[in-house]
């Protein structure tokens, strides 16, 4: 199990929201940037999403989840977990590309955003997790069928 930070170990309260804050202050650098960077365009995009904190790093919902956010040494990673579902014409998604279900966009240091191709990734999440959508994907058929 990862360990806390200082701050959720001093706020055991916290609002995902502040503990997304307080991730990008620990940041501090490029990272904490692009960080807020992207929560700005997710929220732009969806204005009525859900922040939530799972997994010691920020998530975004709206009828599931959006996008995670994950921090590393040479990275930003935001990943998708239906990604592989979404159509990414500006071919947005760098990384992750060789499983069935879940892409990333890999964002370092100094790399420039699409951010309207990045916005209609995250409009585009929302709508494979609406109740609409998850009825016209294709069901398996069931076992013995």
């Amino acid at each position: 199990m990862m360990k806390k930070s200082a701050f959720e170990e001093a706020n055991p309260e916290a609002s995902p929201a502040d503990l997304i804050d307080a991730r990008i202050a620990e940041l501090g650098d490029w990272r904490g940037a692009t960080l807020a960077k992207v929560r700005a365009l997710i929220k732009q995009a969806v204005p009525d999403v859900v922040e939530s904190w799972k997994w010691r790093i920020p998530v975004w919902e709206k009828n599931g989840i959006i996008c995670t956010g994950e921090t590393y040494k040479t990275a930003v990673k935001l990943t998708f977990p239906k990604g592989a579902k979404l159509d990414d014409p500006k071919g947005v998604f760098n990384s992750s590309l060789e499983g069935n279900a879940r892409r990333a966009f890999d964002i370092h240091d100094g790399d420039k955003i699409d951010e309207k191709a990045l916005k209609a990734l995250f409009t585009a999440a929302v709508a494979l997790n609406t109740p609409a959508a998850s009825k016209a994907l294709p069901r398996k058929a069931p076992k013995g069928a």
